[in-house]
């Protein structure tokens, strides 16, 4: 199943109000996430998973990217050949 890492960079102190909004643009998208707050040269961690790999590359471009509080982001997508290695 398609799976990608975001690693996000935001503005100073408003890791909180991305995480909400996040959730709130991925609540109705037919996709599973966990996101995450963490410490470190990152602020935020979002795992995503989809059916379509098409679909996760839209939202990140679409929706998490465009969010203006964030600075930068890292996307990795998992080899899905390797995860029953």
């Amino acid at each position: 199943m398609p799976t990608a890492y975001v690693l996000l960079n935001s503005d100073l102190g408003s890791d909180v109000s991305i995480i909400a909004e996040i959730k709130e643009k991925l609540v109705n998208e037919d996709v599973k996430f966990e996101i995450r707050g963490v410490y470190g040269v990152y602020d935020i961690v979002l795992k995503l998973t989809s059916d379509d790999a098409e679909k996760l590359r839209a939202l990140i471009t679409n929706k998490i990217r465009k969010i203006s509080r964030v600075q930068s982001t890292l996307t990795m997508i998992v080899i899905e050949e390797q995860e029953n290695l």
